[in-house]
């Protein structure tokens, strides 16, 4: 029993450290079968770094029903302001908008947690659809989690200029497991396979052969496996540690490996505090070059397919304003992330060097839960 009470008080403490980080409670929650809080959430982000800007809202809103249904609806949005390398070397800078709304069902059923939802995406060019089903199942009195979801995407990939349209598919396969190893610590392994079906490149982007700029070509099928094993646990009264690492792997011969470790803690009864350091490093795909010196079926200069190195330096601060327990709690978030891109194999053809750039990312918002 004091496992369990132990692994409640990790659980309570990685809702709040995974709800700053966000898109991370999947492997966070010790007790699968607890409906999400009621909550809103209002969100203003922007992202600044190699000649691309994006800013715009978000949206959040879930509600329960019937102790068994939690239903939630969300809207985000992007401002894009692009003079990306690849738009300043072949094209003009552009300004677009991207909007996506997504709606959400969670069922709670026995020791077993079904999951539901769908979104939609709209931008000038590219339209994505996705539906996906998770199920979270404890086991063993609670000291383990096992998940497993699926998800099927269906994108239409467009060129506004020339009147080109074409499809793109995606299915995605994930499983994961969540122990609670001590009463301060747990650790998760998780396992994601996803195949990719149709055009799977940009109408924009160009590839250099012999010097010139030809349309990039790339091969219509791809899959990828990427495992995932994380841990968290908390090294002293309201203070927690956590590291993780992830390796990915494809047919197309990319590999990379991310590693990260963070440190939380609460000041005070309203404070809670976040950092974290993340290094990434990847390989370059088969077919991908700089500057081709041969004629092949595909080829691609797309730096993202690339050798580079990623280095992120991240901060998350979040103040209760107002809590009233049992009924209303109003939190105000900030976080921050600076990261640094080196490219070993992409070279600026304005300069002659090696590309490299600074990114900013940046998100203020507003939660309270009711």
């Amino acid at each position: 029993m004091a496992a369990i009470d132990g692994a409640r008080r990790i659980g309570s403490l990685l809702a709040r450290l995974l709800g700053l980080a966000g898109g991370l409670a999947a492997v966070g929650s010790a007790k699968a079968v607890d409906l999400p809080e009621n909550r809103a959430d209002l969100m203003f982000h922007g992202y600044d770094g190699g000649g691309v800007r994006a800013t715009g809202p978000a949206l959040l809103v879930r509600k329960n029903m019937i102790d068994r249904v939690s239903l939630s609806a969300s809207y985000y949005a992007d401002m894009v302001s692009n003079a990306s390398i690849d738009v300043v070397t072949q094209a003009s800078p552009y300004k677009e908008t991207r909007n996506e709304y997504a709606l959400g069902l969670d069922y709670a059923v026995r020791d077993a947690l079904i999951s539901l939802s769908a979104s939609t995406s709209r931008e000038p060019d590219y339209q994505a659809d996705a539906v996906s089903l998770d199920v979270s199942q404890e086991t063993f009195g609670g000291m383990t989690s096992v998940a497993l979801g699926f998800t099927r995407a269906r994108d239409k990939v467009g060129h506004k200029d020339r009147g080109f349209f074409d499809n793109a598919s995606h299915w995605r396969y994930r499983v994961g497991v969540t122990q609670i190893l001590t009463p301060r610590w747990l650790a998760s392994l998780n396992f994601e396979a996803v195949a990719d079906d149709g055009f799977l490149g940009s109408p924009y982007r160009a590839a250099r052969v012999f010097g010139a700029l030809i349309p990039e070509r790339n091969p219509r099928t791809r899959s990828s496996r990427a495992v995932k094993l994380r841990t968290i646990g908390e090294i002293a009264d309201r203070q927690s540690v956590r590291a993780e690492y992830r390796y990915y792997w494809d047919t197309w011969d990319i590999r990379s490996h991310t590693a990260e470790a963070g440190y939380a803690r609460h000041f005070g009864e309203q404070w809670l505090a976040d950092a974290y350091l993340r290094y990434y490093t990847q390989d370059r795909a088969l077919f991908y070059s700089d500057n081709a010196t041969s004629e092949t079926l595909y080829v691609t200069r797309n730096r993202q397919l690339g050798t580079f190195t990623s280095v992120g330096l991240g901060a998350k601060l979040a103040y209760t304003w107002k809590r009233v327990p049992g009924r209303y709690e109003v939190r105000i978030h900030g976080a921050l992330e600076r990261s640094r891109f080196d490219f070993t194999d992409f070279t600026d053809i304005r300069t002659g060097s090696p590309y490299a750039y600074d990114a900013n990312v940046v998100q203020v918002f507003v939660s309270a839960t009711f």
